[in-house]
């Protein structure tokens, strides 16, 4: 697991650290039977996952893996006669 680098961006730090909050809010006032406060922490997690994707999409997140040999797409192999 440590040798990968699965969420060690910005992005995915962020998007977590909200959606943690948001879940901190929800289960706070879950405890004190307050249905509005439990839908603004649902509220903050849906942010979260915004924020996250946002961030990633302008360039703060982990690229997408390619393919291993360098090319984008599967080439067709010329045929010898």
């Amino acid at each position: 697991m440590a040798g990968n680098s699965h969420g060690h961006t910005l992005a995915a730090w962020t998007g977590v650290t909200i959606v943690f909050i948001g879940f901190c809010i929800s289960g706070i006032y879950t405890v004190l039977a307050e249905p509005v406060g439990f839908v603004a922490g649902l509220a903050v997690i849906a942010a979260g996952g915004v924020v996250g994707a946002l961030m990633r999409a302008a360039g703060l997140g982990q690229s997408k893996p390619g393919p291993k040999n360098g090319r984008r797409g599967a080439q067709p192999q010329e045929q010898s006669s």
